[in-house]
């Protein structure tokens, strides 16, 4: 069972997501490619309440896909 939690920002809500959930949101991400992402720090930022937990906010997480936008193949990463 996989839970998310929301948390009321301002006036908007705001949502966490598991490894799990992060990789069901972005095609082809799995959770030894997300775990590799955070260990170099070019992932998405990450939360970590518990020495064991790992969550995502959702908006970081979109935030860090879009900043990966490209044009062309030839645009340095």
């Amino acid at each position: 069972m996989i839970c998310t939690t929301v948390k009321m920002i301002g006036s908007g809500m705001e949502k966490y997501l598991t490894p799990d959930q992060v990789c069901d949101l972005i095609p082809g991400m799995t959770r030894g490619g997300l775990a590799q992402l955070r260990f170099t720090g070019k992932g998405p930022v990450y939360l970590k309440p518990t020495a064991r937990k790992v969550v995502y906010r959702e908006s970081d997480v979109i935030a860090w896909l879009e900043a990966s936008e490209r044009t062309s193949t030839a645009e340095a990463v």
